[in-house]
């Protein structure tokens, strides 16, 4: 018997947004859910859906499933987001895609 994916995608066309200190960050009938072992399910939206401009680069780190991270904050409000631009083998379907903490997505 074969062991489930740890992390399968799925498109998702529903809409979903994406909303901190009432603002809009994120609107997309676009998603892809990531449902990783171990966690939540995650909305990872095109970057065309996502106002860009308001979110400024604030660290990057590394994920040994999906590879290396960039984090964003929105003014104050720190690591709101995060993106893989180049992701592992096997990930490149959230490449180019922004997801943001369960808080922020709706």
């Amino acid at each position: 018997m074969q062991n489930a994916p740890r992390i399968e995608p799925y498109s998702i066309s529903q809409r979903v947004q994406a909303q901190a200190d009432g603002t809009l960050i994120a609107d997309s009938t676009n998603t892809l859910e990531l449902r990783e072992r171990g966690y939540p399910p995650c909305h990872y939206f095109p970057c065309e859906d996502v106002r860009m401009d308001l979110l400024n680069v604030s660290e990057s780190s590394y994920c040994p499933f999906k590879g290396n991270t960039v984090h964003f904050s929105l003014g104050r409000i720190q690591d709101i987001a995060w993106s893989y631009e180049q992701p592992i083998e096997g990930m490149e379907a959230i490449a180019g895609r922004v997801a943001f903490y369960k808080e922020v997505s709706k």
